[in-house]
């Protein structure tokens, strides 16, 4: 059996150390990124998924949006001193992968195929996720670490303003990436028992 595939997805962590010591130049990581999302599977091969990638000032303002809506929504100074620190380490990274989904598309195949439109809504939600998987995969591929975060939908209208985003896209997950200044803990397993059936 080939196992190169499973090495990688071994490889795919949450890391949360990360730097700007990227050999890679911002637009060969751009046609990477690009590439996967395109090639990603999805329902009807209706191709939901949408992505803004940020770099430099642009991947810097995103995460000073979560931190200023962040301490709208923090209870006291210390709490949000550390909600900071650890936004900082987001910020701290080379570059950021906005991943949205374009409604529009999906109300579409809803209206189009009524049999199946109940599932629409979820098809999409497996899209992004083949989509996120796929480009952290191959970020990983490529020696560099990243993160998923899920700020929104708190900062949905920030970002809508901030990156001229369509209004038919909505935003469900932020993908930061870069050097991998310390890599990540070992991971537990829960018992495989526990977690397939196989029968023959």
């Amino acid at each position: 059996m080939e196992t190169k595939f499973t090495e990688l997805a071994k490889q795919r962590r949450s890391i949360y150390a990360l730097g700007r010591n990227v050999k890679q130049t911002s637009d060969e990581l751009t046609a990477l990124i690009e590439d996967n999302i395109k090639n990603g599977p999805s329902s009807f091969n209706n191709q939901t998924t949408r992505a803004i990638i940020l770099y430099g000032a642009s991947h810097e303002k995103l995460w000073d949006i979560v931190i200023d809506r962040l301490k709208q929504e923090v209870p006291n100074e210390e709490a949000f001193a550390k909600t900071t620190a650890k936004i900082n380490s987001f910020k701290a990274a080379f570059g950021t992968v906005l991943f949205f989904t374009e409604t529009k598309t999906v109300k579409e195949f809803e209206d189009n195929f009524p049999l199946y439109a109940a599932n629409f809504q979820d098809w999409s939600e497996q899209s992004q996720g083949n989509a996120q998987f796929s480009v952290w995969t191959s970020l990983a591929e490529n020696g560099l670490g990243a993160n998923l975060q899920h700020y929104n939908p708190l900062i949905d209208d920030e970002v809508r303003a901030a990156f001229n985003v369509p209004a038919s896209w909505r935003l469900r997950a932020q993908l930061d990436f870069g050097s991998i200044e310390s890599p990540a803990d070992p991971k537990d397993y829960m018992n495989d028992d526990d977690r397939f059936m196989v029968f023959k």
